[in-house]
């Protein structure tokens, strides 16, 4: 059996694997929609042989006092008067009219990234980016003199607006300005063309309009709106855009982190906020939950090579079949997938229990539960990890993960294939590592190749075994590795600031839409939970910037689905939910300048 230490070298440098292109995002927002298709579905249950009805509604409040503690709003105070003509101003429809005139004349730019691209320089598909670039030079007069722009591989832009005190860690907001393709097939199905930035009056139709060129020109109208108000900052405030990012981010952020990190050093930013999940309405209440934390990801080859020959005299056994019961067998072996007390996903359910009055009572008790010993989380676990889709998806959220996605073998019909080789691609449990996820792979499978089928077996470069008369080998090979992301504090300061930004912005962009009852007031309520994310963004490339790193769009989601659009037919975004960002952007800027506690 290996040890951990003896498969994946330690003191590697892995290179940050290629990801999907929109990665799945499993927040408090994704976890309620799971819910709300379970079969705890009545206000009156039974579960663990009991029955809750309304009469437990105080043993409920008491189980869920202090759990998901929610910070009070938090608006500018020194810069009051300012931040009220700026939101003032953000609720007019000229605003509105212009900001989506902005939006829609960034979408008319293609910046499409196409898996694959050689560098910079050696690939013309790059030049795309070289309009935007004037683009945003012409568009923000104002940000192009009074920030300095550093230009990384001819593409990459890190902006800086230097702040009066230099000791104040900075603020480090990021975005990619590139986009998936539009799919040749797809585009007459668009309702308005996919590159026009056409604004209907209500939404800004097209490619990027929501991923993710509205969180670039959303911060660059703030920081240019800002700036024609005379505001001078006292913390620094950066600005790294990639153009990337949908293959990897690669040429992009993997350029500008090492940048910054030259610049800056390591931990030293104040707090980084990159683009991620949204907020939507689930279960009574409305959630917001910034990403705290992000998969890994490991991409293992299994190898088999066998002696060739003649299809007409065959073994038991060829490359392929033996290859075939490999996978057979890894797959009646998944990692087992727990609830963790210490992860995001159990932080993400407990706000579920704690804050959403409809949530299934059986679900919301044995949540609350889970920490009081292992049979009641062991009960939560159950109930999360119910079969179905459901199930499948909470799994995926916290365990790690095993797909066998590629296979190759053989070249004629009448020749014995002398090699068939599978990828298998791990997501990676913020619990678990890279080593020990290809750890698991060996011990899972190596023994049973050797004595099954009598295979030499080497492992990420390691003879484990050299039989003599082998019939063969089996090689494990590891690529595009990526650890799990540091799990950014949800009890701290930077956190805490993020966290009462969004519920004001939440309320201010609400404002003028109600009656002005308590109801009406109770409802402009959101909660933040933290969240987390399944896939990777370009904030991988900078873990050694901060520990206070945030993956968080400030934009709805309807129900459980994406942004409308998104990576496919017909995106946009609407011109309110424009604004709405744009004010959050405002909004986190002056209330980041104002703190001295981060």
């Amino acid at each position: 059996m290996m040890t951990k230490s003896d498969t994946l070298p330690t003191n590697a440098s892995p290179s940050p694997p290629r990801r999907a292109r929109w990665p799945l995002i499993l927040t408090v927002v994704g976890l309620t929609a799971i819910l709300r298709f379970s079969v705890f579905s009545t206000s009156s249950l039974s579960f663990g042989g009991c029955h809750f009805g309304a009469s437990s509604t105080l043993a409920d409040e008491q189980l869920s006092a202090g759990v998901c503690p929610q910070e009070s709003p938090i608006a500018p105070k020194e810069h009051d008067a300012l931040w009220n003509n700026l939101t003032s101003l953000h609720a007019t429809p000229a605003f509105r009219k212009r900001a989506a005139g902005q939006l829609g004349n960034a979408v008319r730019i293609p910046t499409e990234t196409f898996d694959g691209m050689r560098p910079v320089g050696e690939d013309q598909r790059w030049i795309t980016r070289g309009p935007f670039v004037d683009h945003l030079r012409i568009t923000y007069p104002l940000v192009h003199k009074n920030l300095e722009l550093q230009r990384v591989n001819t593409y990459g832009l890190i902006y800086t607006w230097k702040g009066s005190d230099a000791s104040l860690k900075p603020l480090l907001l990021m975005g990619h300005y590139d986009v998936v393709p539009v799919a040749p097939l797809s585009a007459d199905q668009w309702t308005h063309p996919p590159y026009s930035g056409y604004f209907d009056g209500e939404s800004i139709w097209g490619r990027g309009s929501s991923d993710d060129k509205s969180g670039v020109i959303g911060i660059m109208i703030a920081i240019e709106s800002l700036l024609d108000q005379g505001f001078a900052p006292t913390r620094t405030v950066v600005l790294s855009f990639g153009f990337d990012e949908e293959a990897g981010g690669y040429h992009g952020a993997g350029y500008l982190g090492p940048a910054l990190l030259e610049r800056f050093g390591p931990d030293s930013f104040a707090m980084i906020v990159d683009e991620g999940a949204g907020f939507s309405e689930m279960y009574g209440a409305t959630f917001a939950s910034p990403g705290v934390a992000e998969k890994g990801s490991l991409n293992v080859d299994l190898e088999v090579q066998t002696p060739g020959g003649h299809s007409s005299v065959p073994p038991a056994h060829t490359s392929i079949g033996i290859l075939s019961a490999l996978i057979v067998e890894l797959e009646s072996n998944p990692p087992p997938a727990t609830l963790g007390l210490a992860t995001p996903g159990y932080a993400m359910a407990s706000c579920l229990a704690a804050h959403a009055p409809a949530l299934p009572r059986p679900l919301r008790r044995a949540i609350l539960r889970a920490p009081k010993n292992e049979k009641t989380r062991k009960q939560a676990e159950e109930l999360l990890f119910a079969e179905g889709m459901q199930g499948r998806l909470i799994k995926a959220l916290v365990g790690t993960t095993q797909a066998v996605d590629i296979i190759s073998g053989g070249v004629k019909s009448n020749a014995l294939p002398e090699q068939a080789v599978a990828t298998i691609n791990h997501r990676i449990s913020t619990e678990s590592s890279v080593n020990e996820t290809g750890t698991r792979d060996v011990d899972l499978l190596a023994s049973f190749a050797a004595s099954k089928f009598n295979l030499s077996v080497k492992a990420f470069g390691e003879v484990l075994s050299s039989l003599e008369n082998a019939a063969g080998t089996l090689e494990f090979t590891a690529h595009n590795e990526l650890e799990p992301a540091p799990i950014t504090p949800s009890d701290e300061a930077p956190y805490a600031l993020l966290a009462g930004t969004i519920r004001t912005v939440f309320k201010v962009a609400r404002a003028d839409k109600g009656k002005g009852t308590e109801g009406d007031v109770k409802e402009k309520e959101i909660i933040v939970s933290p969240g987390m994310m399944t896939g990777n963004t370009d904030t991988r490339f900078n873990w050694e910037l901060s520990k206070h790193i945030f993956r968080y769009g400030h934009m709805y989601w309807e129900g459980s689905g994406l942004p409308a659009g998104i990576h496919t037919v017909n995106e946009h975004l609407s011109a309110d939910a424009f604004v709405e960002m744009i004010t959050f952007f405002t909004t986190l800027i002056l209330n980041v300048d104002e703190s001295r506690e981060i």
